[in-house]
């Protein structure tokens, strides 16, 4: 059903949006290369299943194994640039991806790569299956960040991401702390990755072009950086607007530009983060609700 395919793609969204908001939302680190973890995932699961012969199963924390490992190492990077330096860096490594996915022949190169549609139950996966993977997926993943926000962790990476030096101050290990950042939003656009790959059956380098990594920010932008709502919101919003818009599909991404810059103008906390308007007035919509509800019950 259309509407399944719709639910799978936003749902998709979702999962990147939720983990670059660990990376960026958290940790503060600017990170416009996602797309190319997303890439890798999705490739190395397709090697896994299709090259290899291995189950679709284990080709999943394969894939989360992998990208985690280059996440390891972006942090690493990450150590040594920072703000503007560690943008361009990650936007540099979103381009060589790319490149390696279009030109190596192991990977398909420009004439892309077929994946094989995992079994279940002796029959190929329905998009049915693929759906409900994702909303396990996404469950899994907002319950992490959850307990990550009330944890030492969230703490830290608040910190770093406010003010690194005063976090240093404190007895924050930053260096620690960026690591884990990128390791573990990078692991999960890499599982985001590997059931994008089966979902689709076949993958080609521009379907995780700098392009992708700019609408995974945009949706963060939009819904609220640092927040799981947000994350979420902006990745359903900016996710079904191409359906919803799709007669001007062809000025997508400046469309994405303006409301990135409007945004960032007049909302830079988002429509859901801790300081936009329209969350404060949910909030005081809350309280208020709570109010007249116990004087009434005291009445």
């Amino acid at each position: 059903m259309y509407q399944i395919v719709v639910a799978i793609n936003v749902g998709i969204f979702v999962l990147l949006a939720l983990s670059l908001n660990i990376v960026t939302g958290y940790a503060g680190q600017p990170c416009l290369g996602q797309a190319a973890f997303f890439g890798i995932g999705a490739y190395t699961s397709a090697v896994v299943t299709t090259k290899l012969g291995l189950s679709f199963w284990l080709a999943i924390p394969v894939a989360g194994l992998v990208t985690g490992i280059i996440g390891i190492v972006l942090g690493l990077i990450s150590l040594r640039v920072r703000d503007d330096f560690l943008a361009i860096t990650t936007i540099g490594i979103n381009f060589v991806a790319v490149a390696v996915f279009q030109y190596v022949p192991y990977l398909g190169a420009a004439f892309g790569m077929s994946v094989k549609k995992p079994m279940l139950f002796g029959e190929k996966m329905s998009n049915v299956y693929f759906l409900i993977i994702v909303l396990v997926l996404i469950a899994g993943v907002i319950y992490l960040s959850k307990r990550m926000e009330k944890s030492w962790i969230g703490l830290a990476l608040c910190g770093i991401r406010n003010n690194t030096e005063a976090a240093a101050s404190l007895g924050i290990d930053v260096n620690k702390f960026k690591i884990i950042a990128f390791a573990i939003g990078t692991t999960i656009a890499g599982v985001t990755g590997a059931v994008y790959a089966h979902y689709m059956s076949f993958i080609y380098s521009s379907d995780f072009a700098f392009i992708v990594s700019i609408s995974i920010m945009s949706m963060l932008v939009v819904g609220g950086m640092g927040t799981v709502r947000g994350a979420v919101a902006g990745a359903i919003i900016l996710g079904l607007a191409p359906e919803v818009f799709r007669f001007i599909s062809d000025y997508r991404m400046l469309v994405y530009g303006a409301i990135l810059v409007i945004m960032m103008r007049f909302q830079p906390s988002g429509l859901f983060g801790d300081n936009s308007i329209v969350w404060k007035k949910i909030v005081s919509s809350k309280l208020n609700f709570f109010k007249v509800k116990e004087v009434t019950e005291y009445e």
